[in-house]
């Protein structure tokens, strides 16, 4: 379910009804917690968080001209869909995530390599998302993005 809408809050907003209030506490949580450097956005029909080309002048390696993506959230159709880039680069950082994630939801853990996907909204492990934002500097993002993706 890709979105037409050009920023986050309108991406909210044309979100189903029942999902808005937690969508919203998700971007507050990942807001609060996001380190500085990484730039609020839309990309791939979807809010998203990226290093900008004013710090990354190189772009995304898939397409130059696009900021290098890092995080985003998504509402899809059976799911809100949370996206980390550094679950799929950093094994130790997924392995850890996969060992926190119980203690902080009841509902059974559906991750790919880096999209977690949550059936009901009241069970997003909010306080869990805000500390994997927070374990991920621009520079370290970077650098494990050109060791795992630029060879």
């Amino acid at each position: 379910m890709t979105s037409e809408a050009t920023t986050v809050e309108q991406y909210i907003n044309e979100a189903p009804e029942d999902r808005r209030e937690a969508l919203h506490k998700l971007r507050n949580i990942i807001l609060e917690n996001l380190p500085e450097g990484f730039k609020e956005g839309m990309g791939y029909g979807m809010a998203g968080y990226v290093v900008p080309h004013s710090i990354y002048p190189q772009g995304y390696h898939c397409n130059p001209k696009q900021a290098l993506p890092f995080m985003g959230f998504a509402s899809q159709k059976n799911s809100i869909n949370f996206y980390h880039m550094g679950i799929y680069a950093k094994p130790e950082l997924y392995d850890w995530f996969v060992t926190e994630y119980p203690k902080h939801s009841k509902q059974k853990l559906d991750i790919g390599k880096s999209c977690l996907r949550i059936k009901k909204p009241e069970n997003i492990p909010f306080e869990l998302i805000g500390e994997l934002v927070k374990k991920i500097s621009v520079q370290d993002w970077i650098a494990t993005y050109e060791a795992a993706f630029k060879k």
